[in-house]
C-alpha cells in the first residue's frame, strides 16, 4: 500500500510502498477514506511530541470502510466507521468510569502505531468505533476523530458551558472553529481571537459575536470589554503561554479556562498568572481527547441539523501534498483544516 512515512523531522514525507498492515482479532483493518492533517500532527512532524520517532507514519483523524474484521471485533466487512484517536482497553479503572480518554493502556495510531497517512490502517480495539452517520461526508467525518470531539468534550464535559454564556476562544484553527460552531449551538455568546485577519472574517461569517486581533494590543482587556466584565469560559487552542494568560486574563471571576491546545517540546513549560487564578477563583481544566461512548450526543446534534461541521474543511488534497500541508503550521495558517481524500495523488 502507499503511505506518506516520517523519515527525518522538519523534512518532507517520504512517499512509500510498505505491507498492508495485519488485523488483530478486537480489531479492524480500514481503506482509509479521508484523513485530517492536525497540528498534533505537526508537533510530531517537528520532532517535539514525545511519542512520534522517525519511521512513523503520522495521520490519527480519520474515517475508512471496513475490508477485513477480526472475530472480536463487533464490525463486518463495508461498515463505514470513525475512529477516536485513543484507543481505549475498556478495562482499566479510567475506562470503567467512563474516562476512557483517560485510559492507563492507550494504543495511538498516528503516534505510535502506524496511522492513516495511508490507503490502509489496522485499527485494534474496535469497541472505541462509532458507525459513520448516513449522509455525513468521510471528508467532514474525519475530524470527528480528534478535533470536533476534543471541542465537544471540552465545551460540555470539563467546562460545562451555558446558554448565554460569552465563550472566548484564543486561536482559530481547527479547534478553535469546532470550538466556536458548538460553542454556538449550546447557546453560547462567542468572541474569538487571532492574529490572521482572514481567520477572523471567515469566524465572524460563521457567528462569531466579536473578532478580536491578537495584533493590536492587550486581549484580555478588550475581551472583557465585550463581554460585560469577562468570559464565562475561556478556551486556549494553541498551547502557547502567550495566549494561555490571555485566556486565563479574561476571564471574569469563577471563570473557567479549558486547555486544549497541546503544550509540549519547547511550550510544555510555562509562565502563568496565578494570581488572577487565585484572586478571581478560576477554575483551570486540562482536556485531551473524548470517551468514545461521548459519540451519540454529538452525531445526534449533526444529525439533527444543529451542527454543521463542514465549514471546518477548507481544503482536500492528496497524500502527496501532506507535506506541504505541515509545513504551513510554521507560521500562521489560512482559515480551516485540509484533508487528505485522495491517497493515490
Amino acid at each position: 500500500m502507499r503511505a506518506a512515512i516520517l523519515r527525518e523531522y522538519n523534512a518532507d514525507l517520504n512517499l512509500e510502498e510498505v505491507p498492508e498492515p495485519g488485523c488483530e482479532k478486537d480489531g479492524v483493518v480500514l481503506k482509509v477514506l479521508a484523513c485530517g492533517i492536525c497540528r498534533s500532527d505537526w508537533h510530531g512532524w517537528v520532532g517535539e511530541h514525545p511519542r512520534v520517532k522517525p519511521g512513523q507514519i503520522l495521520g490519527h483523524e480519520y474515517c475508512g470502510e471496513v475490508v477485513e474484521a477480526g472475530p472480536e471485533s463487533g464490525w463486518q466487512v463495508g461498515d463505514r466507521l470513525i475512529a477516536p484517536f485513543i484507543l481505549a482497553c475498556g478495562s482499566c479503572p479510567s475506562c470503567r468510569s467512563g474516562a476512557s480518554n483517560n485510559c492507563a493502556d492507550q494504543r495511538l495510531p498516528g503516534f505510535v502505531e502506524p496511522g492513516a497517512y495511508a490507503e490502509f490502517i489496522a485499527v485494534p480495539r474496535a469497541h472505541n468505533l462509532t458507525r459513520l452517520p448516513e449522509g455525513l461526508a468521510p471528508v467532514t467525518a474525519a475530524g470527528l476523530g480528534c478535533r470536533v470531539t476534543t471541542a465537544w468534550h471540552a465545551l460540555t464535559d470539563r467546562a460545562a458551558l451555558k446558554g448565554g454564556e460569552f465563550l472566548a476562544i484564543h486561536g482559530t484553527g481547527g479547534i478553535g472553529l469546532s470550538c466556536l460552531i458548538l460553542g454556538q449551538a449550546l447557546g453560547a455568546r462567542v468572541v474569538v481571537v487571532d492574529v490572521v485577519a482572514e481567520k477572523l472574517e471567515h469566524a465572524l461569517g460563521l457567528g462569531a459575536e466579536a473578532a478580536i486581533d491578537a495584533r493590536k494590543g492587550d486581549v484580555a482587556e478588550r475581551i472583557r470589554a465585550v463581554t460585560e466584565g469577562g468570559a464565562h469560559v475561556s478556551v486556549e487552542a494553541l498551547g502557547i503561554e502567550a495566549t494561555t494568560n490571555a485566556s486565563i486574563d479574561c476571564l471574569r471571576p469563577l471563570g473557567r479556562h479549558v486547555q486544549v491546545g497541546m503544550p509540549v517540546g519547547h511550550t510544555a513549560f510555562q509562565t502563568i498568572n496565578m494570581s488572577a487564578i487565585y484572586l478571581k477563583n478560576l477554575a483551570l481544566f486540562g482536556t485531551r481527547g473524548m470517551p468514545a461512548w461521548r459519540y451519540p450526543s454529538l452525531l445526534g446534534l449533526i444529525g439533527a441539523g444543529r451542527v454543521d461541521v463542514a465549514p471546518l474543511i477548507a481544503r482536500q488534497v492528496p497524500l502527496s501534498a501532506a507535506s506541504a500541508e505541515l509545513r504551513a503550521f510554521n507560521g500562521p495558517t489560512a482559515p480551516g483544516v485540509a484533508v487528505i481524500s485522495d491517497f493515490a495523488g
